[in-house]
């Protein structure tokens, strides 16, 4: 990443306009060692094209910068920049939910980009009232835009500008999404100040627009604003004036989304009034605090009545909380999310029985169950302990050895053993060690009945 750009003293931006007809690139068959396959799409300084990279076997996207902008010496070193800056994070913000900076190129005569290829288009398709996503669709989608950021903060980035053209989905009728266009982030640590001339004003916190230092929040903010589109299908604040918007948005408060869509529930209502605070103070003071907020949304059942299935925010955030699980990474979270199976149980169900077989392994995600051998009681499970695991050391599993009843309602999390098989290795090797971890408290405890019962 390079060092934070400093403040570049211009007019307040302005939306850029359309490039003209005799400003757009002719049609290309290749750019470096990429064959291109057409334009995905095209803007005033750019054009992005999908392209096939035969030494990896892959598509990829690679954005371009335009040949008249390369001649322009004052728009040139300001685009150089942002390309350079979305460059150097190559490798750096390794994420499921960032899109991945393979390659660039970045001389006098040309300058790309080739990145990963996400297929299902942005968020800006569902910023019309009438397209708006439903609400758990949408809750799954900013949690996991949360979570990326948070990813990123982490390791000191600031994107800066958050909007739904730089939020793509990777299927557009699923939820699962990556962010996109670093080109204008800043570490935290340095000089977080404005570009003029650069970003999105209708999403700009009002720290940005009043040109003040930013940390974190300044993207808590614009994603409030992201929120407030995709529930409302228009922009908390919106007006003919440039500077009439930039003064609304540093100066008035955004009107609640229900007053413009009513059936909105009062948890998200109450999530984008916080997201949206003025006073930093008031604002989310971090992404965990958004993200918690998300999950327990998801968890409401106004939102989600009747719905058995477990959402994959109330999953990331089971799954961050428990013991067994501290230390995966954000990226293998997400990884189990994906291949395990997820189930809810009401008390008395039986979730695991003595002398069936099995190839799979369970962990108790919440509530309390009752293990129970012949008719015997054993031992209590709670939130985060393992049972079936020994499915995973016996060649085409085994016959249970008790019998698992549910005592209250539960969320069980369910791992097949070929699935673990295929997971990353070191996703592999932490629920290896976490199965040593759960062996060892389990043998531990035996002996000190064993003590205590005496000869």
């Amino acid at each position: 990443m390079s060092a934070a750009p400093r403040r570049i003293r211009s007019a307040p931006p302005s939306p850029e306009p359309a490039a003209r007809l005799d400003d757009r690139p002719e049609p290309v068959e290749r750019i470096g060692k990429y064959d291109i396959r057409g334009l995905i799409g095209e803007g005033a300084t750019s054009s992005v094209y999908l392209a096939y990279d035969p030494f990896t076997g892959r598509d990829v996207a690679i954005k371009q910068l335009h040949r008249d902008v390369l001649r322009d010496a004052d728009r040139d070193c300001l685009h150089r920049t942002l390309l350079l800056n979305e460059a150097a994070l190559a490798g750096k913000l390794v994420h499921p939910h960032i899109v991945q900076i393979h390659d660039a190129a970045i001389d006098d005569s040309q300058a790309y980009i080739a990145m990963e290829y996400v297929p299902g288009g942005t968020l800006a398709a569902f910023c019309r009232p009438d397209s708006l996503l439903p609400f758990e669709r949408l809750i799954e989608i900013i949690f996991r835009c949360t979570r990326a950021l948070d990813f990123a903060f982490r390791r000191g980035i600031i994107h800066r500008d958050i909007k739904p053209a730089n939020i793509l989905l990777v299927d557009r009728d699923g939820q699962d999404i990556k962010i996109s266009d670093f080109g204008t982030a800043v570490h935290a640590a340095g000089d977080a100040t404005q570009v003029l001339g650069v970003g999105s004003p209708a999403y700009m916190s009002p720290q940005q627009v009043r040109d003040m230092p930013l940390n974190h929040q300044t993207d808590i903010h614009s994603l409030g604003v992201v929120m407030f589109q995709l529930l409302t299908g228009r922009l908390p604040f919106e007006s003919d004036s440039h500077y009439s918007l930039l003064y609304r948005i540093a100066h008035e408060e955004a009107p609640a989304p229900s007053s413009i869509r009513p059936d909105v529930p009062e948890a998200l209502d109450a999530i984008v009034r916080r997201a949206l605070e003025k006073d930093l103070a008031r604002r989310y003071q971090d992404w965990a605090e958004f993200s918690h907020d998300l999950a327990q949304a998801s968890r409401n059942r106004k939102i989600n009545a009747d719905r058995a299935e477990v959402a994959d925010a109330e999953k990331y955030e089971a799954l961050r909380r428990l013991a067994f699980f501290r230390e995966f990474s954000d990226a293998e979270l997400w990884e189990i999310i994906g291949f395990s199976q997820w189930s809810r149980a009401e008390p008395g169900t039986v979730v695991m029985k003595e002398g069936e077989s099995g190839d799979h392994f369970c962990l108790l995600a919440e509530g309390e169950a009752r293990v129970v051998k012949r008719g015997k009681l054993l031992h209590l499970l709670t939130d985060g302990d393992c049972f079936g695991e020994m499915a995973l050391f016996s060649a085409g599993g085994r016959a249970r050895s008790a019998t698992v009843e549910a005592t209250t309602a539960l969320s069980v999390l369910r791992i097949g053993v070929a699935a673990l098989e295929r997971a990353s290795d070191t996703c592999r090797m932490h629920f290896y060690k976490a199965f040593l971890e759960v062996l060892s408290t389990r043998l531990s405890m035996a002996n000190s009945r064993i003590a205590n019962a005496g000869p």
